[in-house]
C-alpha cells in the first residue's frame, strides 16, 4: 500500500508539473529570440515572456537597462524615456511614452527599476514594474499604473548572457485584446534585435 501512494504521488507531481510548464506557449520564434504567451486570470491581455542569448557581458547589459534615455533607442515603440530620480547605483524612477499607431491614444508610465543580484547563483533580477502617481496625467495620454516587468539575467561560461523578459500590463482605455497581443507578440522581437545592435555598437562592432 505504502508503494503504491508513493507510485500515485509521483504520478501526480508529475502531471501537475507537465500542466504548470504547459501554461506558457509559444507564439513566435526569430533570430534565436523566443515569445511565449498565457492566459491571465480575469483578463483578456495575456502575459508575455521572451527569451534569448546575448553576445555580451553581465555588467554591459546591466548598464544598458540602467540607461533610461537609451531605451529609445531599443525598446519597440518607445516615443521617449527620462529619468525622474536616482535613488541609487542599481534604482531609479523613470517616465516613458509609448507610441501607438491611430486612431490609438498613446501610453505613459513610470516605472521603478531596482536592480537585484544574486551572489550565490551570479544571476542578476532586474524589476521594473509601472508604479502610480508622481507625474500628473497629461491630456489625450493613458496612463498605466501597474504591471508586472521583469528581466532576469544569467551571465553563460562563454561570456554570453542569457535573458529572460516578463511582461503583464492593461494597457487601459479602449484597445481591442487581440490588437494588443499582436502588438506584445511582435514587440519582444524588435526589442531583442534592438538591443542586440546597441550593445553590438557600444562595443564598437
Amino acid at each position: 500500500m505504502r508503494c503504491l501512494i508513493l507510485a500515485l504521488l509521483s504520478l501526480y507531481l508529475c502531471i501537475t508539473h507537465a500542466v504548470a510548464q504547459a501554461e506558457w506557449r509559444r507564439v513566435a520564434m526569430r533570430d534565436g529570440i523566443k515569445v511565449y504567451a498565457k492566459t491571465v486570470p480575469d483578463s483578456k491581455i495575456k502575459a508575455m515572456k521572451a527569451e534569448c542569448t546575448l553576445d555580451a557581458g553581465l555588467d554591459e547589459v546591466i548598464a544598458l537597462l540602467l540607461d533610461v534615455k537609451a531605451a529609445e533607442q531599443w525598446v519597440c515603440h518607445t516615443k521617449s524615456c527620462r529619468l525622474i530620480r536616482r535613488v541609487s547605483d542599481t534604482e531609479l524612477l523613470y517616465h516613458t511614452e509609448v507610441s501607438l499607431p491611430w486612431p490609438l491614444d498613446n501610453r505613459d508610465f513610470v516605472t521603478h527599476l531596482r536592480v537585484i543580484k544574486h551572489e550565490r547563483s551570479g544571476v542578476v533580477t532586474v524589476e521594473a514594474p509601472a508604479v502610480p502617481g508622481i507625474v500628473p496625467l497629461r491630456e489625450g495620454v493613458v496612463r498605466i499604473n501597474a504591471s508586472i516587468n521583469r528581466w532576469l539575467l544569467r551571465p553563460l561560461p562563454d561570456g554570453k548572457v542569457w535573458v529572460e523578459y516578463l511582461l503583464q500590463v492593461d494597457p487601459g482605455g479602449h484597445i481591442p485584446a487581440h490588437v494588443v497581443n499582436m502588438f506584445a507578440c511582435r514587440a519582444p522581437i524588435e526589442t531583442f534585435q534592438n538591443m542586440r545592435k546597441v550593445l553590438r555598437k557600444r562595443r564598437g562592432g
